[in-house]
């Protein structure tokens, strides 16, 4: 009987659904010429930033107490299952090579764990225990921000761990593709960027996956913009792990400072290849180690070092 119920109640909740919506006027789409297939497709993902952009205040009062919990040592989190899951563990995994961060500072949690970035695991997005599991495992604070992230806005995976994570007293953002969203609801911050229906019919990877994928971005990169990650719209905690990273932080160096090649080289030399460093080296005449010491004094904001290195 339990099974029944449950059954029926997952129906009418998922036709209920604006993501899972079936749109007649598509009935034959696979009968129509590839370019007009491609043509729809492009025409339905146009309308996602507008989408989004109604969603723009909700978004920045959430990246605001996201940094505040950063800024005092706390971790943003996400916590989401299938292609939710996967963007927020991708969106987690840039932010190393992107921003220097610790890997321990951003994390992305998927329902059934790394295998399930490439495979479904059976049950686990159902599991709101296991998303408790999953944020324990982590030893989850009240610095700390969960981001739970969800087409539907119901999956329990995503709703369990907000839930967890609000009772524990980190700060929560729900992050869903429907109105009126149990996800939503759940948080302190609500999101809810309201796409449409899908071209293929409850296929939430099309325009409910890029709508996700554009406020992680966001909520990631303004993030690290208030943390002072960048100077101006330069990476200057980028990490220089191989020969590309390498010729963009002298790039970045170059573009910020103005200096000479061989200025440039002796200053990444001298700063251990911190591109922050050298940048401050370079524009205030201070050496490496004054560099990185008015740096750590600074909080990590170049702007406010290069303040303190010229009074």
């Amino acid at each position: 009987m339990t099974s029944r119920r449950t059954s029926h109640d997952l129906h009418t909740e998922l036709a209920s659904l604006t993501t899972e919506a079936f749109r007649p006027e598509l009935a034959e789409i696979d009968r129509l010429p590839t370019l007009d297939i491609a043509r729809l497709m492009n025409g339905e993902d146009a309308g996602v930033p507008a989408a989004v952009a109604t969603q723009l205040p909700r978004i920045a009062a959430a990246i605001d107490a996201v940094a505040q919990r950063m800024a005092r040592g706390g971790r943003l989190v996400y916590a989401g299952a299938g292609t939710a899951g996967r963007l927020g563990v991708l969106d987690a995994s840039e932010c190393p090579p992107t921003f220097n961060t610790d890997p321990a500072r951003v994390v992305g949690l998927i329902a059934g764990g790394p295998e399930a970035m490439v495979t479904s695991v059976e049950g686990a997005e159902d599991s709101p225990e296991l998303a408790r599991k999953d944020l324990d495992a982590l030893g989850l604070t009240a610095d700390d921000a969960v981001v739970g992230v969800s087409a539907s806005g119901r999956t329990p995976y995503a709703v369990g761990a907000v839930e967890h994570a609000r009772a524990l007293g980190a700060l929560t953002v729900g992050l869903a593709c429907n109105e009126h969203s149990a996800l939503a609801a759940a948080a302190e911050h609500g999101i809810e960027v309201v796409v449409g229906p899908e071209l293929i019919t409850g296929s939430t990877r099309l325009k409910a996956g890029t709508a996700q994928k554009l406020v992680l971005n966001m909520l990631s990169t303004i993030t690290m913009i208030r943390l002072g990650k960048t100077y101006g719209n330069l990476m200057v905690d980028v990490r220089a792990s191989n020969d590309k990273l390498r010729a963009r932080s002298r790039r970045i160096v170059s573009l910020a400072t103005g200096a000479s090649d061989a200025e440039i080289e002796k200053a990444l030399t001298e700063s251990g290849g911190e591109v922050k460093t050298a940048i401050l080296a370079l524009l205030s005449g201070v050496d490496g180690p004054t560099a990185a010491r008015l740096l750590h004094e600074s909080g990590g904001h170049l702007r406010t070092a290069l303040t303190h290195a010229t009074a």
